[in-house]
């Protein structure tokens, strides 16, 4: 229907001026709020965006596709994905609207859908509103149009929920006065972060707080990203280092050697705090690194793996009754908060963690097995690619296969995931083995049906 869109559980997504326009915005938000308004309850929407150059454009499209169906919109500005999903727990809204392409480049913007448990859409909803989308949906009159209503203290709302978190000890770690350094990638960030440090008593030094959307790196806060954070640990002598995506539901660690140790570790060395107050297991998705296995069998529990998607590994989690959970692209997700990644949380339990263990994030880090990760991608093939999951499978007949998600091919020390993007028009194949030669290895072969079909 809308080509060049990206249509998936995460959202709608595409590049600016291309296949997102205001216009197809506007439709979406407003098809949303019919189909919000349709469950009955509330008439509330809640609506915020991310610091993306088109996001106050896509922001007034998006208030006004809602006042057009009859919403009334509690707005909150610039403000984390986290704290619009927070938001729309606390008004008891009908659903939010949050403007974010997330790790997307810069020229990307998004609309993604939370439903009234502050939760994403899960498949079923999401399809449900995309129908009332394409089928139509009545406008309001004059005289029943939304208003708008504006809540400056959602970002504040976060904080003081992290920080009541009841395994941390905010006045020991104000007392510590940690050295870290910060770089927001001129993302929200840099709406929430400081004030959060400066709540846990950290000297910061930091990097790209302006809130603009003018990315200076790659936004997605990968190792490879992170260079000029490295550094500034070292120049500033801090004893950890946190970056943090557009939206702030990511969150990448730098250690006091300088290193940026790989986004799988935030999970892993959240698990490993939470794990000392809280039973039950962890749920990760497919594609996050076994770290988090290491980490959850030293608390003698075990991983749960769900598809790849927040909403995915949140329902699991609930489920389940996890003690933590989220993915190893540095997402953290904790009930006790919310069920969504969120980095605020993931940066006051590893501060708790370096608390209580006493130790450099480096020391840490090294008494762990160290596994090597190899991300590939490439386009995706116009034909489904149940071939290729044949064709792997009988390649690797000792292999154990999890089809939740594509396909995930997993033994004792290794593990390779072939799977279709939501958000890109690719597929995704991520290999983690012992040693980089063997997870390129894993890549390679796991790559051959793939390219056979371009």
């Amino acid at each position: 229907m809308y080509e060049g869109l990206m249509v998936s559980v995460s959202g709608v997504r595409g590049r600016v001026g291309e296949a997102l326009t205001p216009e197809i915005v506007a439709t979406f938000a407003a098809g949303f709020g019919a189909w919000a308004i349709a469950r009955g309850g509330s008439r509330t929407v809640v609506v915020g965006r991310d610091s993306r150059v088109s996001g106050p454009m896509f922001h007034r499209a998006t208030l006004a596709g809602l006042q057009s169906v009859g919403c009334t919109v509690i707005d909150v500005g610039l403000a984390p994905t986290p704290t619009i999903q927070m938001a729309v727990e606390h008004h008891h809204a009908a659903g939010g609207l949050a403007i974010t392409a997330s790790h997307n480049p810069i020229e990307w913007n998004a609309l993604k859908f939370i439903g009234p448990s502050g939760l994403f859409l899960d498949g079923a909803e999401g399809a449900a509103m995309r129908h009332v989308v394409e089928s139509g949906f009545a406008r309001a009159t004059w005289d029943a149009l939304g208003d708008v209503h504006h809540d400056p203290d959602a970002i504040a709302r976060h904080i003081d929920r992290v920080l009541a978190l009841p395994f941390l000890d905010v006045e020991r770690i104000r007392k510590r006065r940690f050295r870290v350094a910060l770089d927001c990638a001129r993302g929200a960030g840099g709406a929430i972060m400081p004030a959060l440090l400066e709540r846990l008593g950290c000297e910061v030094t930091a990097i790209n707080l302006e809130t603009d959307g003018r990315f200076p790196r790659p936004p997605e806060p990968v190792a490879a990203n992170l260079g000029d954070l490295e550094r500034l640990v070292l120049r500033a002598k801090a004893e950890i280092g946190f970056a943090t995506d557009p939206d702030v539901d990511r969150l990448a660690l730098v250690s006091d050697a300088g290193v940026a140790i790989g986004e799988d570790w935030t999970l892993a060395l959240a698990a490993r705090l939470v794990l000392r107050y809280r039973p039950g297991p962890v749920v990760a998705n497919l594609s996050t690194s076994r770290i988090v296995d290491d980490v959850a069998g030293e608390a003698g529990t075990r991983v749960i793996r769900a598809p790849v998607g927040e909403v995915n590994v949140a329902v699991r989690m609930r489920a389940e009754g996890a003690a933590i959970g989220g993915e190893g692209n540095g997402g953290v997700i904790l009930s006790e908060v919310h069920l969504g990644r969120d980095a605020p949380i993931g940066v006051a339990l590893v501060l708790q963690m370096l608390l209580e263990d006493n130790v450099p994030l480096s020391r840490t880090v090294a008494q762990y097995p160290r596994y090597a990760i190899v991300k590939d991608k490439l386009d995706r093939p116009n034909v489904p690619l149940d071939a290729v999951y044949d064709s792997l499978r009988r390649g690797f007949p000792d292999a154990d296969a999890d089809t939740q998600d594509g396909l995930r091919l997993s033994w004792r020390d290794r593990w390779v995931h072939v799977r279709p993007s939501g958000t890109e028009p690719i597929v995704r194949v991520i290999a983690e083995a012992p040693t980089e030669a063997d997870a390129r290895d894993l890549v390679a072969r796991s790559r051959t049906p793939l390219d056979a079909l371009r």
